[in-house]
């Protein structure tokens, strides 16, 4: 009986190590779709530097962030939401618990923060793609509304 619960346990393991990132070529760690999501929202909402945030982005999209120059004007005309003092949580993630079999995914992001000087929790939700080793944001999906407090 103890063997057997040792191996389950050591299987359980081994599966869920396999699981997490691995280095892409260059010996970083690929992000998580999570990771990706967080890091772009951070970028616009917390550090205001949008060449941080077209890291995350495929082309098309790095295209409009780019026009748009400054982060505020991002978060106004590419996010159609315009916060300060912003902190961010993923809300929602449609991905199947191993990843390895899925290369597109839909995430919902949960900011919080002040809007005209005045508390404020919304949600963006954006599409990611998995090219190679790496999930990169491809769309902004349309807003579907304020979340109620």
């Amino acid at each position: 009986m103890f063997k057997r619960l040792l191996s389950s346990v050591c299987f359980l393991g081994l599966l869920l190590m396999s699981a997490c990132g691995q280095p892409d070529e260059s010996g970083t760690k690929a992000l998580t779709p999570e990771e990706v999501s967080l890091g772009f929202f951070n970028a616009i909402y917390v550090e205001r530097d949008v060449s941080k945030a077209v890291r995350y982005v495929d082309n098309d999209l790095k295209e409009v962030i780019e026009h748009y120059h400054i982060a505020s004007a991002v978060q106004r005309h590419v996010l159609g939401l315009s916060m300060t003092d912003v902190t961010m949580s993923i809300d929602e993630i449609d991905i199947d618990f191993f990843r390895k079999f899925t290369d597109d995914v839909t995430v919902i992001v949960k900011m919080e923060g002040l809007r005209g000087g005045r508390d404020w929790v919304d949600d963006r939700t954006i599409r990611l793609v998995k090219r190679g080793k790496s999930w990169i944001i491809v769309e902004i999906l349309p807003e579907k509304g304020r979340i109620e407090q």
